[in-house]
């Protein structure tokens, strides 16, 4: 009897957690009605380098590591490819819709340790700061091979260099 009755106060805690936790994801998905959808990629556009392979970090409000856009499914970590081409940046998410960081929009690019959810070494995750909409992001990418890195931020700033 008593581990019968622990086990449904267990299971009861755990129901209550997730919930939380469900509540708290529709909650701040409500709150972000507001960021526009990504932008799909069209045809026509041509690759300038190989694509990078990895995994889609996650997309947070610019400046803010913590706070993680969760409408579109940018808040959701996937594998995918970063491909870098004379539109934008492209991001090839596995089992989600791609979608493109139009050139335009780039206001930046660099390398951070960490976003929400994910920490590595340091400069291991592409940081690339751009405008959705209204609303400055920043979306992250980490390449399978550190050495993809550092050429695969090189390309991103040469792509705003040559749009301003």
């Amino acid at each position: 009897m008593d581990r019968t009755v622990s086990v449904l106060i267990i299971a009861g805690i755990l129901l209550l957690i997730l919930l939380a936790l469900t509540w708290g994801w529709s909650r701040r998905k409500s709150r972000q009605t507001d960021v526009a959808a990504p932008v799909k990629p069209g045809l026509g556009i041509t690759p300038i380098a190989d694509p990078v392979a990895g995994s889609y970090v996650s997309t947070t409000t610019a400046g803010n590591p913590l706070d993680r856009v969760a409408v579109h499914g940018l808040g959701i970590r996937t594998s995918g490819e970063l491909v870098v081409t004379d539109a934008g940046v492209i991001m090839d998410l596995a089992g989600r819709e791609d979608f493109i960081i139009p050139r335009s929009d780039i206001v930046s690019v660099d390398t951070t340790s960490g976003m929400i959810g994910k920490f590595v070494e340091r400069g291991g995750i592409v940081r690339i700061t751009w405008r959705l909409g209204e609303t400055l992001v920043d979306t992250g990418f980490r390449a399978r091979y550190s050495a993809d890195t550092a050429p695969t931020v090189n390309r991103i700033r040469e792509m705003i260099v040559e749009a301003s």
